[in-house]
């Protein structure tokens, strides 16, 4: 994989690079945002690290700039901060994952391997409808009473597996395989995704679709 890594902390940096360049990946990295934000065209990377706390210009404003020049290269933000606000920030923007400081290197190169996986995958074809909440899994166009909704692409692998099981109730660690495969997050990143999720499909709109079913998991469908 082609790895970017824009992060400001030049020790972490360094261990990543060296980490991720000892598994074989080709690496580039930047230590502020401008930089990161003219590599990320340049290089064409795979996947891009890129940390919420960046001097000139932050993560979440070189995420909105990537994306808004339409970049679609896949996302993981690394951040030290706890609140679900930051973290919702991010994937607001465009970011597709995110992973709390201290990074495990072993889970981070899990998780990029799957963005990329992502990125490249074949998608099925099929069209998926709850009540006026529509997704063509083959070209990834979500939208809802014909309004489209925009989704990072682990928020659309969510939506997709609630989509398919509707009117069931998903588990939390159905969903989790769904999204993470094998390396599920150690922190609260399903929470994270619901709440974005659910601020995409529902915030909107007078029905209420996406429901909690507490101690099991989450149901698509409408409200009973």
């Amino acid at each position: 994989m082609r790895i970017l890594v824009i992060e400001d902390n030049r020790d972490l940096a360094a261990n990543l690079v060296d980490y991720l360049e000892g598994r074989g990946h080709d690496m580039e990295f930047a230590a502020d945002g401008l930089t990161g934000l003219h590599l990320a065209t340049s290089a064409e990377p795979d996947v891009i690290v890129l940390d919420l706390g960046l001097p000139d210009v932050d993560g979440v404003e070189l995420c909105r700039r990537l994306r808004a020049s339409g970049n679609s290269a896949p996302i993981v933000m690394l951040t030290a901060r706890g609140e679900i606000e930051d973290r919702v920030a991010g994937l607001e923007v465009g970011a597709d994952d995110y992973l709390v400081k201290p990074v495990s290197l072993r889970e981070l190169e899990a998780r990029l391997r799957a963005q990329v996986r992502r990125a490249r995958g074949e998608l099925e074809g099929r069209r998926l409808q709850v009540a006026d909440l529509v997704l063509d899994e083959q070209t990834m166009f979500v939208t809802r009473a014909g309004e489209p909704i925009s989704l990072t692409r682990l928020d659309y692998e969510l939506l997709r597996e609630l989509m398919r099981a509707s009117p069931g109730v998903v588990s939390r660690a159905r969903l989790e395989a769904a999204v993470w495969g094998d390396s599920p997050p150690e922190s609260d990143s399903l929470r994270t995704h619901i709440h974005r999720l659910r601020r995409a499909i529902d915030h909107p709109f007078d029905q209420p679709l996406l429901q909690t079913v507490h101690g099991v998991g989450y149901r698509l469908a409408p409200g009973r």
